[in-house]
């Protein structure tokens, strides 16, 4: 979830870019009543009160007042932070008279109510600053590089900005080494790579992203002392910390089920979600048995057709993952997939594509590799001219060459094309761009992880059974691998957390009924045990879609316009999604 402050300067700018691209003004609209403009001034109050604070939170949202500072993470600040956010929550109900709000204020109402509600009771349950070092390299790293890669001033504000904020790394790592108690093993070993990566990062990839020869002497002189205190916050990690790491990262069934009622916000409950996912995985293995028979003549044309179901769609995808890249190609391979996917779009007219288009392809810096194969930087909702950046992880220079051939062919030709969809077109990158343009403040600032991801893997199944790649079953065998991979993260997030479901059963899970590689299911076990309801959000939100388009096109009939539906899912921000049914009907209602 995007969580950051902004400007008010920047926010009306930002409105002010987006219009081209909406094909209609908002620069005129104003909040629907009195009541409107109130929670709205209360809300921007709050947001200029974080900003004193949170200097990195501005800077992932767009504001660039604080770019030269990072955040005091000591005990005193933290505590004063979370004073903050209590006594927001509780003066919203008294400032703001819910029942005189619009339909649209009493929604932005409930969000700030359960945005402040969430990220009081996560601080106050988890103390992550105290159990989990992974957290300070978020500092660390993004406190830099997205200002080298995604700020829209001038380039040389920007390295003067990162300059000051290398200046005062040290310092946090301190802070960092006087809070960190014991932390479970996973997350220590997670955050010793990344720690290796930021000290390449500050060493090498600074200086090539900030234009600086590695001679330069101002930068080597804030550089140096960075390298070195991460240096030591590495022996730190590795000595004191990974030595005294224990395993207990279950959060545990009372935990994991108001986490997940938190973080989902969708109306259902953590047993529904796994009943829910259980059938679905089902269903699934059954479409890619059939799909699996149909390619199977010309696969394995000389084979006979194995008796059991999971070994024939073993087999069937075993023999398409060997049309893969080089692990050196990932991302141009990647890039290549790029044009006949937009244009698609624009042909079946699916949606309304965002121009000029901002989303760069790139390699993963190693600082931030870990969690995921993938991922979507979008650009900063309250300075959407910067840059989006879809960045994949390549295979890690150490790993064998059986264990990087294993890689490419879960991440085959036809895989990429699959995760291109999901994470830029029209996935995440050109829904966030839609949800950079929205009018409500609260809504740009605050967003949901279930209708981000919902919405992305939705896509994915969306394209092809729209025509895209045609009848090339080997693609939709991957797609359906991919979202059975959705699938089984609501099952395994539950079981890992609640059910005390080991490694080996994780890896029968993924691997014999999701036919995941040994390495990719390794990484997946990995992310479970240290994210905790995250991994639900992408079948609980794309059940959510899936569910209400099945219904209005049933109620429009002849009528009903996918391109229409899809802008109208979209136009009200990256809101929790029990809100759009009553939504979407409303703006269908309306021109597009």
């Amino acid at each position: 979830m995007r969580f950051a402050t902004v400007a008010l300067c920047c926010f009306f700018a930002a409105v002010g870019l987006f219009n081209a691209f909406e094909g209609r003004s908002r620069a005129d609209e104003q909040p629907a009543n009195a009541e409107d403009a109130k929670l709205e001034a209360f809300f921007k109050d709050y947001l200029e009160r974080v900003f004193a604070t949170e200097p990195l939170t501005a800077t992932r949202l767009g504001d660039h007042r604080f770019d030269d500072k990072l955040d005091d993470l000591s005990p005193e600040a933290r505590a004063f932070n979370l004073k903050r956010d209590r006594d927001t929550l509780a003066d919203l109900p008294r400032k703001i008279d819910k029942s005189k709000l619009s339909r649209d204020g009493k929604i932005d109402f409930e969000i700030v109510e359960q945005s402040l509600t969430r990220s009081i009771w996560l601080a106050e349950t988890f103390r992550p600053f105290e159990n989990d070092p992974r957290i300070y390299g978020d500092y660390v790293g993004d406190g830099v590089y997205l200002l080298l890669t995604q700020s829209t001033l001038l380039k040389q504000k920007n390295v003067s900005n990162a300059l000051r904020r290398i200046e005062q790394i040290p310092k946090l790592l301190e802070t960092a080494r006087k809070t960190l108690g014991k932390s479970p093993r996973v997350k220590v070993e997670t955050a010793i790579r990344q720690t290796k990566g930021a000290i390449s990062f500050f060493e090498t990839e600074f200086f090539e992203l900030a234009g600086l020869a590695k001679d330069d002497a101002d930068a080597f002189s804030k550089t140096k002392p960075t390298v070195e205190s991460l240096k030591r916050h590495l022996a730190f990690l590795e000595k004191d910390i990974l030595s005294k790491a224990d395993d207990d990262w279950r959060i545990g069934k009372e935990r994991f089920a108001r986490k997940l009622e938190l973080e989902l916000d969708a109306n259902i409950s953590a047993d529904e979600v796994l009943a829910e996912a259980e059938a679905e995985a089902v269903r699934v293995e059954s479409e890619m048995y059939d799909v699996a028979c149909k390619l199977w003549k010309t696969r394995l044309p000389n084979e006979p057709l194995p008796p059991g179901h999971r070994e024939t769609v073993r087999k069937v995808l075993d023999a398409v993952a060997k049309d893969h890249g080089a692990p050196d190609k990932l991302v141009a391979d990647a890039r290549a997939t790029v044009k006949d996917i937009k244009e698609f779009i624009r042909t079946r007219n699916l949606l309304r594509l965002p121009e000029p288009d901002r989303c760069r392809i790139v390699e993963m810096p190693e600082f931030k590799r870990g969690n995921a194969v993938a991922y979507l930087e979008p650009a900063p909702p309250l300075d959407p001219t910067g840059s989006s950046e879809f960045a994949i992880s390549p295979p890690p220079s150490d790993w064998s060459p059986t264990r990087v051939e294993s890689f490419l062919r879960e991440y085959n030709q036809s895989m990429l094309k699959i995760l291109t969809i999901h994470e830029a077109y029209p996935g995440h990158y050109v829904q966030l761009e839609y949800s950079n343009r929205c009018p409500s403040l609260i809504r740009k600032v605050l967003s949901s992880g279930t209708f981000a991801e919902g919405w992305a893997v939705y896509t994915e199944r969306m394209m092809l059974d729209n025509g895209f790649g045609g009848d090339d079953l080997g693609l939709k065998l991957n797609q359906l691998k991919f979202y059975l991979r959705a699938v089984a993260n609501a099952i395994l997030d539950r079981r890992m957390h609640v059910e005390g479901m080991t490694d080996e059963e994780a890896k029968d899970l993924l691997m014999n009924r999701c036919f995941q590689t040994e390495g990719e299911a390794v990484g997946k076990i990995i992310r479970s045990k240290q994210s905790s309801c995250q991994l639900s959000t992408y079948f609980v939100g794309r059940l959510a879609f899936v569910r209400l388009r099945k219904s209005i096109e049933k109620e429009m009939g002849a009528s009903f316009d996918l391109g229409r539906y899809h802008e109208a899912a979209l136009s009200h921000g990256t809101l929790p999604v029990k809100y759009l049914p009553d939504l979407v009907r409303d703006r269908l209602k309306r021109p597009r």
